[in-house]
């Protein structure tokens, strides 16, 4: 019997693909292509002469990409933080009209129980957005030491039991190791003295596993970054976070680069250096939630922010 998956919707994507104010011949980076949605949505308001590139390091979602068949799109297999190394290869750089992240998971991810990613169903504690490449979050979990746990689950989750259930993980794993995803979120809801019903208490901690196999910090960063210096004047950056870890990165961003640098007083700096550190970069356009029908119709959706800015013209 084939398994099937419930159909993956994406999360505020109409507003997403409006912020990218889609110029019909422009170019285009969806650096998560995912199940294809918002890739799909850019193509249909692009012209002949448009061009659309999608990132994805999931091999699963490169074999799905390549199921498209249009001359204007172009799948690259890699990490999304080496933006400005494909820019490069393709000779695109300032030339990018428009650039979205959707940081959320995929169901092609999420629902296949043999990836690892979710407390709901049994699978090997597996995690990698690329399973042929790093190291399972089983083989991490079983070497690394107490401490060592905590502080990412900490880090990364944000979990205020982190100490608690590092413990619990560190005995456990010395009578056998914690190699399925249900021994694992059986034993954190064993650990929590008391969590919120209506979220499950592994939640914090598969998030936090999940962005250190995957290190996703330091992916979202190198993006950031790169996505500023291969924009053209005008063009946007549009990003879907879904929590408050990635969101501050985002937002902190955005600020930074919307204002102008402080200079301090008495540096020895060339003024041309100095309307180079003043100069604003960023535009803020806005921040969009999800609405109340979309919260009804996608629960995933009820904490993502978009966060959009444009870059500001030289």
């Amino acid at each position: 019997m084939i398994k099937t998956y419930q159909k993956h919707i994406p999360v505020l994507l109409q507003e997403s693909i409006n912020s990218l104010n889609i110029k019909k011949n422009g170019i285009y980076i969806d650096c998560t292509f995912g199940e294809g949605g918002h890739t799909k949505k850019i193509l249909k308001k692009l012209g002949k002469n448009g061009k659309l590139y999608s990132i994805d390091r999931d091999p699963y979602a490169v074999s799905e990409a390549k199921k498209i068949k249009d001359t204007r799109f172009c799948i690259i297999q890699g990490l999304f933080s080496n933006i400005l190394h494909y820019a490069k290869q393709k000779k695109i750089i300032g030339k990018i009209n428009g650039i979205i992240l959707d940081l959320g998971m995929s169901s092609l991810q999420l629902k296949n129980p043999k990836r690892g990613f979710s407390f709901m169903q049994d699978g090997p504690l597996d995690m990698r957005m690329n399973p042929k490449k790093g190291f399972s979050a089983a083989h991490w979990l079983n070497k690394a030491k107490e401490n060592e746990i905590a502080f990412i689950l900490k880090k990364f989750g944000e979990e205020k039991f982190a100490k608690r259930i590092a413990k619990s993980i560190v005995k456990q794993k010395k009578i056998k190791p914690i190699l399925r995803t249900k021994e694992l979120a059986d034993l954190i809801a064993k650990s929590i003295p008391k969590y919120n019903k209506f979220k499950h208490p592994a939640t914090r901690s598969f998030q936090a596993i999940r962005i250190f196999i995957n290190q996703e910090i330091e992916e979202i960063n190198s993006v950031l970054t790169n996505a500023l210096e291969i924009l053209t004047s005008g063009g946007r950056l549009s990003i879907i976070s879904f929590h408050s870890l990635e969101d501050r990165i985002v937002k902190k961003f955005i600020t930074k680069h919307s204002q102008k640098a402080q200079v301090p007083i008495g540096l020895p700096i060339t003024e041309k250096k100095i309307k180079q550190l003043k100069k604003i970069k960023l535009k803020i356009i806005k921040r969009i939630f999800p609405s109340k029908n979309e919260i009804h119709i996608n629960p995933s959706s009820r904490s993502s922010i978009l966060r959009i800015a444009e870059k500001n013209k030289e």
